[in-house]
């Protein structure tokens, strides 16, 4: 069965079949698929399409496809897409009453309103798996509060922060990704059905009724636009390249903290993998497929885009390949998330490399500056003075605390002798050594 036959005399051939069908990748559009249909069709029985009795016999139709088919059994059919499959079996169970269910809608406005339904709802489920890592790195932080790690700039020691620091900095990039997909779903808030292919519908379907139903909080307001607007797919792919990054930063960041060479962490065994030759490894490949998938999701944003920065206006059948883009995406958004809240709670800190790389003080250069500046001297007079005691330190392989400060300037002879302690450098920025928890960010779909 095809929704289009009647135009066509020959078949089509099998190798466009392969290419055309896209039940394989639809399928998972069931669900959502049925109760849009639902509401059409009581959509059409308010204009008079339908009978009473023709809509209770879809309506309880549809509930039993539903009831019955799992998008995997949905797949192994030999329909071209979901809708056809759909309208197909509801014909096999309640008789031609199922030929009119189209009536006034085109695939067009009804697949834009199917995956409207199924990115919703993706969304509320990304919200809740992102306020769960939040969480969770609130929760490490809150373990380690007064463990002490260097921070890196250019991947160089650069001054001393707590771990709790650390842990918050994720927590505000993550936050930000919270209210990236939340502004996201006002965009996707909107029903098309009732748009038809690309002018509308001859019907008077009542589709402030249809958004209602389906929990639109408003409705297209121009068909043409509706039927081939992508935008709410490239809003989830931009949103989840960007926390790809971020998740690929903290991935980076954990492979690198954990080698031997640094020996911050030690990563729990349910998230690496040993080699089938070398007996002693432990290998991050949690977080190393973290940033594999980072780069392919960014791939997938950057090839979507090029889709649609080409296609007339109107619905083209390019816009079929936005499922799969967004399919693969999701799946590599909720499968990192997973892994990270897994890495992050069962991560343990090696808190005697963390004091002894904390303890360089080295890192208290920038306060030997500022203490300089209490006394009156300009910050660049002050750093230009820190920087001959730094290199008259590394001549003589001493640490910055260990070499005689007041040759430099006599107002160090005023210095306490605890000031180069990483733990006084750290109290001075007014680090908090908790975590506030993050806000909730989540809004119902």
């Amino acid at each position: 069965m095809k929704l289009w036959q009647g135009r066509f005399e020959e078949d089509s051939d099998p190798v466009f079949e392969k290419m055309n069908r896209s039940l394989g990748i639809d399928a998972v559009l069931l669900e959502v698929d049925l109760r849009a249909s639902r509401a059409h069709a009581r959509a059409l029985l308010g204009c008079g399409v339908l009978s009473p009795e023709e809509w209770k016999a879809i309506d309880q139709g549809l509930e039993q496809i539903l009831s019955e088919y799992t998008p995997d059994q949905v797949k192994a059919t030999p329909y071209e897409d979901i809708h056809t499959f759909v309208e197909a079996t509801l014909a096999a169970k309640i008789g031609a009453a199922a030929m009119k269910l189209h009536t006034g809608r085109s695939r067009n406005d009804q697949v834009a309103t199917d995956f409207r339904l199924f990115v919703r709802k993706a969304i509320g489920l990304v919200l809740a798996d992102l306020e769960a890592l939040q969480l969770t790195l609130t929760e490490c932080g809150a373990r380690y509060p007064d463990v002490i790690i260097p921070a890196y700039t250019h991947l160089r020691r650069a001054q001393p922060i707590r771990w709790s620091h650390y842990c918050h900095a994720f927590v505000e990039m993550f936050g930000r990704d919270c209210e990236r997909f939340q502004q996201s779903l006002g965009r996707v808030d909107i029903l098309p059905l009732g748009s038809g292919a690309v002018a509308g519908s001859n019907f008077p379907l009542d589709r402030e009724a249809m958004a209602k139903e389906l929990g639109f909080s408003r409705i297209s307001a121009n068909s043409l636009d509706a039927t081939c607007d992508r935008d709410f797919v490239l809003d989830f792919l931009s949103n989840a390249a960007i926390f790809m990054t971020h998740a690929s930063r903290l991935a980076e960041d954990w492979i690198i903290y954990s080698t031997e060479e640094f020996g911050f962490l030690e990563l729990s065994e349910k998230v690496t993998t040993g080699s089938s030759l070398m007996p002693q490894k432990k290998n991050p490949d949690g977080f190393e497929l973290i940033r594999a998938k980072a780069a392919m999701t960014s791939g997938l944003l950057s090839g979507f885009l090029s889709v649609m920065k080409g296609l007339p206006t109107g619905y083209n059948k390019d816009l079929q390949e936005d499922k799969e883009a967004f399919l693969k995406v999701f799946e590599n958004v909720r499968l990192s998330l997973s892994v990270l809240r897994l890495s992050v709670r069962t991560v343990v800190l090696k808190t005697d490399r963390t004091e002894k790389a904390a303890a360089d003080s080295f890192m208290g250069a920038t306060d030997l500056a500022d203490f300089l500046v209490t006394k009156g001297v300009p910050f660049r007079t002050a750093h230009e003075i820190v920087g001959r005691a730094v290199r008259a330190a590394l001549e003589q392989q001493k640490e910055l605390s260990e070499i005689n400060l007041a040759a430099y300037s006599p107002f160090f002879a005023e210095l306490p002798a605890d000031y180069l302690n990483p733990e006084n450098v750290v109290n001075r920025k007014g680090q908090s050594p908790s975590l506030p928890a993050p806000s909730a960010r989540l809004r119902k779909p």
